[in-house]
């Protein structure tokens, strides 16, 4: 698949068939995700596929406690899209959101993206020096990881609302406190189809040398 088209096309997929998703793809996925840049090349990633039903059964309770948390709070703050295409685009995207809510046990495979919880604040004579957060040495990871499913013809969506409560997700799986769960990222082939998401032109999100020029 050409590298471009495997990038528009690797959109969330909330809604997944009954195919299985075997380990040899899973491992292939993370295979990928190792491939990613990280800061000083440190690595701090590890991954725990869950492919147990019992096991993805409690991540899916823990999962839909939190989502029936969260959403209300989202929606409380939210106004109405001006775009009448663009409110129908967060409609549908509530509904696949409350779909995977309620079906994230049974999807296929779970993977959880796991780093130690780690500072990468130093300091000097002037005080911290802030690099940002360690979790950006994550998350090109964890692009990896659905671009190679996407190569693959399976369908994920990173998600981190189950960080509500993220100790049982912990106790659940065996995971030492010392570990942060950056993502939750279900695998399962689509029931629909890929395709290119909904977004802003490049155009508009995009300045040149000073914030507010537009290339001529």
């Amino acid at each position: 698949m050409d590298v471009f088209e495997a990038i528009e096309t690797t959109r969330a997929v909330r809604r997944y068939g009954d195919a299985p998703v075997t380990d040899d793809e899973i491992a292939r996925c993370i295979q990928a995700a190792v491939c990613g840049p990280s800061g000083g090349n440190i690595q701090p990633w590890q991954f725990l596929a869950v492919t147990d039903p019992a096991v993805k059964r409690t991540i899916g309770d823990v999962y839909r406690r939190a989502y029936a948390r969260y959403e209300p709070q989202v929606l409380k703050i939210r106004q109405p899209l001006k775009d009448p295409a663009d409110e129908a685009a967060f409609q549908r995207t509530l509904a696949a959101s409350r779909h995977l809510a309620e079906h994230i046990g049974e999807a296929p495979a779970l993977v959880l993206v796991l780093m130690p919880n780690i500072s990468m604040t130093l300091a000097d004579a002037e005080g911290p020096l802030d690099v940002g957060t360690p979790f950006a040495s994550v998350y090109p990871a964890v692009q990896n990881f659905m671009l190679a499913a996407r190569g693959l013809g399976i369908g994920t969506t990173l998600t981190t609302v189950y960080r509500i409560y993220q100790d049982e997700v912990r106790a659940a799986c065996e995971i030492p406190a010392r570990f942060e769960i950056v993502a939750l990222i279900p695998m399962g082939r689509p029931q629909g189809k890929f395709g290119r998401g909904r977004r802003r032109p490049a155009e508009q999100v995009t300045h040149w040398n000073r914030f507010g020029s537009k290339r001529g």
